[in-house]
């Protein structure tokens, strides 16, 4: 789990104004929306309100609502998740919950060791 402080809009730290660090933090956040997708799909299926409002209390950032909506519907194009079911609502129209498929979760684990990989050579101390 991320500390939320390092994208809470209201972190007021000197690194926060840098670009370079707002860059960072957009690029593996919102236009990475995939992850954060797979990553919640991963623990159960879910309809696409509830993967934003998870997006938001587990991962500390708000996408836009269109945003997780036309990432979900690339998903399901690629075949990395599927649709669960679908359960009529009292409270609007009809939830179509989603799961992560076998594809999907082969494509998350590839991506968890680029980035385990990538974080170690980013940052590991240098060899004499």
């Amino acid at each position: 789990m991320f500390d939320k402080t390092f994208l809470s809009e209201k972190a007021n730290t000197s690194y926060d104004s840098v670009m370079a660090f707002q860059r960072l933090v957009r690029k593996l956040t919102k236009e990475n929306l995939w992850l954060y997708i797979l990553s919640l799909l991963k623990e159960g299926p879910l309809y696409g309100y509830e993967v934003e409002k998870m997006i938001e209390k587990r991962f500390g950032f708000r996408p836009g609502k269109v945003t997780c909506y036309v990432v979900i519907y690339m998903l399901q194009k690629e075949g990395l998740i599927a649709v669960s079911q679908t359960i009529p609502s009292d409270a609007g129209p009809p939830r179509t919950y989603y799961k992560i498929t076998k594809k999907g979760e082969e494509l998350l684990e590839k991506a968890k060791e680029f980035l385990d990989n990538l974080r170690a050579q980013l940052f590991a101390k240098e060899k004499d």
